[in-house]
């Protein structure tokens, strides 16, 4: 009969939800300051690109609070594809896609890593303490 390990006193997983927000607040600030770029580059701040770099900058910021749902990861992942496409026509903007998607595509490996650890019952949490009563 298997027995299963007890749950970490913290969960785990509320940390990577902070640390995902925190990682897009980041991004939305570095996206936003591109906006310089896609001013002198890209056809100005009122073209379709000016206003797309706009819409994912808020749209990253809004998905802070919604992470908490299960089709939140994915949508961010869409998020860095969608800067990512943008290669075609702002490359500076492309690299900021890349860059954040290496970040979320580690985390997530963490996350599942994390995740494995818990249900195998080897956190460091999870570990019985020694008694100090002697």
């Amino acid at each position: 009969m298997s027995e299963t390990p007890p749950p970490p006193p913290k969960d785990p997983m509320k940390g990577f939800r902070g640390v995902l927000s925190g990682t897009l607040i980041m991004e939305a600030i570095t996206v936003a300051l591109a906006l310089p770029v896609v001013n002198k580059l890209g056809g100005g701040i009122t073209s379709a690109t000016g206003w797309a770099v706009i819409g994912i900058a808020v749209a990253l910021l809004v998905l802070c609070g919604l992470l908490k749902h299960a089709w939140a990861v994915p949508v961010v992942l869409v998020l860095q594809v969608a800067l990512i496409a943008m290669a075609f026509v702002l490359p500076a903007i492309a690299i900021i896609g890349v860059l954040f998607l290496a970040a979320f595509v580690w985390f997530l490996y963490l996350r599942r890593e994390v995740a494995r650890r818990m249900a195998a019952g080897t956190l460091p949490s999870q570990q019985q303490q020694p008694s100090q009563n002697s």
